[in-house]
Parts: structure tokens; sequence; C-alpha cells
């Protein structure tokens, strides 16, 4: 491997990990800059086995050995340092032992996607990374085939989604729509039953519409707090809920995520 010892926290070799609390500088490396951030040694080798090829690696000298495992022969640059140092360096502390600048993946045609899936999530305009990275796992674990994004959608590959979703996000074939909710259409022609998770007066109970589900549905779910738009709600072919008691009206859309998909799931 080529491993260097972090001694000058200015060394412009260390950009890729420099004050990763600051949001500005996230946005020019994720997505603009063509990286993401892959946070502990189960999240870069899910990465790694996804096919995706590192740029950099910070990592804590107790894990060197566990990181150079996971790189094999890869000439990729390996950046040693003590816990202070490199909590200098990122802005937190490293307690997940690694961080590596990942290339990001060129996104694939949501024809592509789509083609052999029978169970789809879409996400609309949800903001919060932790819940994208929440649903993601979900997915993972309740079997959806695909996940596509509305382009206002937080990004799947920020560092905080990826942590939350224990990298999951990296196996769950994911996209963005490029145009939402007019490409609705093109899942409807592909065979899609869009059922939009909301409240409304001609909802229909989660367990009545997953008895008869048809073959392939694209499950909906909507931004935080104000939920779907009316503009998706009026292109679905059916509005689901899930059934509540003691007067909740609704979950968090995590939560929600994981009772729908389990509920549609393949049986």
């Amino acid at each position: 491997m080529n491993v260097f010892r972090v001694t000058d926290l200015s060394d412009p070799r260390l950009s890729d990990f420099a004050n990763l609390t600051d949001v500005a500088l996230r946005r020019r490396t994720e997505p603009e800059g063509g990286l993401y951030i892959a946070e502990s040694s189960k999240v870069i080798a899910r990465a790694l086995r996804a096919g995706h090829v590192p740029r950099a690696v910070l990592v804590l000298e107790q894990w060197l050995d566990n990181v150079a495992e996971l790189l094999g022969s890869s000439d990729t640059p390996v950046y040693v340092g003590e816990s202070g140092l490199l909590e200098q360096l990122t802005g937190f502390n490293l307690h997940r032992g690694a961080l590596a600048s990942m290339h990001r993946p060129p996104l694939r045609p949501v024809s592509e996607l789509i083609e052999d899936a029978r169970r789809i999530v879409i996400l609309e305009d949800i903001v919060d990374h932790t819940n994208v990275g929440a649903v993601f796992r979900s997915a993972a674990a309740l079997g959806a085939d695909a996940v596509l994004i509305s382009p206002r959608c937080a990004d799947p590959l920020y560092r905080r989604s990826v942590r939350v979703s224990m990298g999951t996000v990296l196996q769950v074939p994911w996209t963005r729509i490029p145009h939402w909710p007019a490409d609705a259409q093109q899942l409807k022609a592909a065979g899609f039953h869009l059922a939009a998770l909301a409240l409304s007066d001609d909802s229909v109970d989660l367990d009545t519409f997953a008895a008869q589900a048809p073959e392939r549905v694209a499950l909906i779910l909507g931004t935080e707090g104000d939920g779907l738009s009316s503009q998706t709600i009026d292109v679905a072919d059916s509005v689901v809920r899930i059934p509540m008691m003691h007067g909740v009206d609704s979950l968090n859309v995590a939560a929600a995520s994981a009772v729908g998909m389990y509920t549609l799931r393949v049986r």
C-alpha cells in the first residue's frame, strides 16, 4: 500500500477529508466534485464490493491492518494518523476508524433500474439525510428492487445517509428521476401501479391494498411534514394509508417506509 503519515494538516493531499462538518465543503465534493465519503471499514468494504473506486483513505493507526486487508494490492493512497490529529483535520472524532473518499459511479437510467423490478420505492423531496439512509436500509432488508428519488431529494451518498443506511445505499440500485412527477408516466407505461402513501379521504387501507396488490408496485413516500405533493397524489393509481390507533395519524417517513415495504413485499 501507499501509506503516508499525517503530520501536516495543510497538506493538499488531505483536502478530501478536511473540515467535513462544513456544509459548503461537502456540497463542493458531494456530488459536484464527483466524490462521496464512506465512513467505517464495513461501509468501505460494501463500496468496494459494489465496484466503487476509492481515491484516498484516512485511517487511525490501529485500523491500518484492517484497511490493508480491504484494499489488497490497490495503489490507493492511505493516510494514517493519531486520533487527535485526524479529529482536527475532519472536524469530528473518527471513532469508526476509517474514511474513504470514493469516486461516484454514474447514475443509471430509470428504464434500466426498473426493467426486472417488481417492487420499487420513490422518495419525493425527502430532505433529511438520516431519513434517506433509514429508508435505504429498510429497502435492502425488505426486498425493494430499486429506489428512485426526485430531483430535490437529499443525496443518498451524503456521509450521514451512507452511515445511517449501514452502507446499504451502496447495494440497493437507485437513481434520480429527472422530471418528477411528470416521469410517473414512464413507470405506468412499464406496468407499475403507483401507490401513494398519504392521508386522504379516498385512501385505501394498506392491508386491503396489499391483499390484491398488482404484480408491479411503486410505493411513493413524501417529504417530512408536508407529505406528498397534490400533483403526485393526482397522478397516483391508488392512495394508501397505514392503519393507526390511539389517535395517531402518521409515522416518521422512515418508519412508514418500513411498514409499507414489509406489507407490500413479494410473497
